[in-house]
């Protein structure tokens, strides 16, 4: 038995040894000069044996490049296959390929996970389809296309929050579980607790109300803008519209800001135009191939790379809904919906709006009272009686994001909940124009939408990392 100072010792001599630097293959690619000793650990996405060399293709998710893998012959094995896991020891070498940099001269490789290839439902060399391989919720991140939209998903995540963090907001974990139907809309999921819907006699809440889960964190976010003058969260948001198109999500991730001390709707324009190019151009610089991949293969006839560098030099437009009213009344084309004032614009209106203005994301603002939620503020403009709301319209999406100035005035909040028969709901509400109340605004977009407008991507579900009801069941 070794003693202390022994023991000391032997850990020293093992320290000593060298040991492989596990690398990235991100790291890998991007090297500047060649290493002894590394170590990649991944999954192979093709395997070429020749006489004189064994070529592996191997990648970890951290880039849309593949690592090449150059080995001697004697080094393959059976379970050496595409999809396979596997790690590889060796040198980092300069590579002769001019599409690569760097390639790594493999000493030994090991298959950590075998993968029948017969029965893995992803082929080798075939770019299937989004269709095709939305029938696999699980394996599709496999997936070139879809490991793409992940890394882009992460940094366009990233580069919100720096946005946020970098102008001042705090930022809010707003409830998931509420009690609040912020949209008025009344397409909420219901939660109970699976002993509650058996009980019918008498119906109890687990919570003493109703509770749902959340379809906004506004309301909560406003009661954090009396304390704090820049407030953002970002988290999901679920709606029970009872829809499978290719426009509309039950879980989608929502990213809401309130500013207090706000007097003019074009300071909320201004911040959403602000976030939605800062975002851009973070994940254009970034994620430049990934980003590639969907401009050319999945949406090349979008012109989605143009639309972009246009939205980034261009202001954006803003024009009111009275404009938006008559210039779909004169358009020579027919709509399903005819364009009326008091009407909602339909998702074709807001396309037609889009290139009318020149294919640049527009702002339509002061929309009819009735049309849009209590809290938002009364422009007090006559017969034609409007709210500062306001919402983004962009090419190939329609709505983006939408907002307005709140409501801080608490006898106009006050009548208008009475006659909604929601005075006694809001109570908590309405204190918040009792105690400090300052003039305020905000907004709320869609992520997954963002992303398919900077992406180009026509269906809503594949944006997202898991589709819904695949096979007719959750994941």
């Amino acid at each position: 038995m070794l003693g202390a100072r022994g023991g000391w010792q032997a850990l020293r001599r093992c320290s000593s040894l060298p040991r492989a630097v596990r690398l990235r293959v991100r790291e890998a690619l991007g090297a500047r000069e060649p290493a002894d000793e590394v170590k990649v650990q991944g999954w192979v996405r093709s395997v070429r044996a020749q006489k004189e060399v064994l070529f592996l293709h191997i990648n970890d998710g951290s880039s849309l490049e593949n690592l090449q893998v150059v080995a001697d012959p004697s080094l393959e094995n059976r379970d050496l296959t595409f999809g396979s896991a596997v790690e590889v020891e060796g040198k980092l070498v300069k590579s002769p390929h001019r599409m690569q940099n760097m390639e790594l001269k493999a000493e030994t490789i090991r298959v950590v996970g075998p993968c029948d290839t017969w029965l893995f439902p992803l082929k080798m060399k075939e770019r299937h389809p989004l269709e095709y391989v939305r029938q696999f919720p699980h394996l599709r991140c496999r997936n070139n296309t879809l490991g793409s939209l992940l890394r882009i998903r992460s940094e366009a995540t990233a580069a919100i929050h720096s946005f946020f963090q970098d102008n001042g907001y705090v930022h809010i974990h707003t409830p998931i579980i509420t009690s609040n139907d912020c949209e008025g809309a009344g397409e909420l999921f219901q939660i109970e607790a699976s002993n509650e819907a058996k009980e019918s006699a008498e119906k109890t809440y687990f919570f003493n109300v109703p509770a749902f889960l959340t379809v906004s964190g506004q309301l909560h976010l406003e009661v954090m803008a009396g304390a704090f003058t820049h407030v953002f969260t970002f988290g999901p948001t679920f709606r029970a519209e009872n829809s499978q198109s290719r426009r509309h999500l039950a879980e989608f991730y929502m990213v809401e800001a309130e500013l207090s001390f706000t007097e003019n709707l074009q300071d909320v324009t201004q911040v959403i135009e602000d976030l939605v190019k800062t975002a851009t151009s973070t994940v254009l610089s970034r994620c430049p191939r990934d980003v590639e991949l969907f401009h050319k293969y999945v949406a090349p006839a979008q012109k989605t790379k143009d639309r972009l560098e246009q939205m980034l030099k261009n202001k954006f437009v803003t024009i009111s809904y009275n404009e938006a009213v008559e210039i779909l009344k004169q358009a020579s084309q027919t709509f399903t919906f005819k364009p009326e004032w008091g009407c909602d614009l339909q998702t074709e209106h807001e396309k037609y709006l889009v290139k009318h203005c020149g294919e640049v994301p527009l702002f339509v603002i002061n929309y009819p009272y009735d049309l849009k939620p209590f809290y938002m503020r009364d422009n007090e403009d006559g017969p034609q009686r409007t709210v500062a709301a306001v919402d983004l319209l962009v090419p190939g999406i329609g709505e983006l994001c939408g907002g307005s100035l709140r409501e801080e005035r608490l006898p106009f909040l006050e009548s208008r909940l009475q006659r909604l028969g929601l005075a006694d709901t809001y109570q908590w509400y309405l204190d918040l124009r009792k105690f400090g109340s300052v003039p305020h605004g905000g907004f709320g977009m869609g992520f997954e939408r963002y992303l398919q407008y900077i992406l180009g991507v026509d269906n809503i579900k594949d944006v997202i990392p898991f589709p819904r009801f695949s096979h007719s069941c959750l994941l």
